[in-house]
């Protein structure tokens, strides 16, 4: 059993990189109907099976379906991961002047995701793939910074730790988050902000 257990932290600064999420909406809506189709036809399987044994085998297979496609929806989200972050950069080659150039320490509201803190570190740790974290640790961390932008989306994501599967998952959870934060504010005006996210991920027998 994993636990994934969060700290926040926060600290800002100037980006204007637009978040590139409907690349990640896009993968989980494909699997998310494919899981959906593949419920309705187990459960007809499952409702005109009679035999009790048989039940159980029918839902042991469709546990394994389910859990090979959260591995194929998984290679995907890399996927647009590293789709994601080639549009990032390559968006920062063409506009160099849109690197850190000022920092906010006096703004007057900071960003805040929907329900607050508690419900970032609950819907990041829902997010979290953590059969794709492989690690002879038993704990392992990671730093996530990522930027708020002012109309309150996310970009670029960059998680810093020694384990690379573990860096890689916490970026796609980032991504994938559901809300928009409601932006920092500085004399009444939208800036953005920058977060940074401690993770431990806590691995058991």
């Amino acid at each position: 059993m994993k636990t994934l257990f969060i700290g926040i932290s926060c600290f800002i600064s100037s980006f204007l990189l637009s978040q590139q999420k409907e690349e990640f909406r896009l993968v989980k809506n494909y699997y998310n109907q494919h899981r959906t189709m593949l419920n309705k036809e187990f459960k007809k399987k499952f409702d005109a099976e009679s035999n009790t044994v048989k039940k159980a085998e029918i839902k042991g297979d469709f546990l394994f379906f389910m859990k090979k496609m959260d591995s194929i929806e998984n290679n995907a989200l890399i996927g647009a991961l590293l789709k994601v972050r080639n549009l990032e950069d390559l968006h920062t080659i063409k506009n160099p002047k849109l690197t850190p150039s000022e920092y906010f320490s006096d703004a007057e509201k900071t960003a805040d995701y929907p329900g607050g803190i508690n419900s970032l570190r609950q819907e990041v740790a829902n997010l979290l793939y953590v059969d794709g974290v492989y690690s002879e640790e038993k704990t392992i961390k990671t730093d996530v910074a990522f930027i708020v932008e002012k109309d309150g989306t996310v970009s670029n994501v960059h998680a810093q730790g020694d384990n690379f599967t573990f860096n890689r998952q916490a970026e796609i959870a980032l991504y994938s988050l559901a809300e928009k934060f409601s932006p920092a504010m500085i004399k009444g005006d939208p800036v953005c902000y920058r977060f940074k996210i401690p993770l431990t991920l806590t691995m058991t027998d």
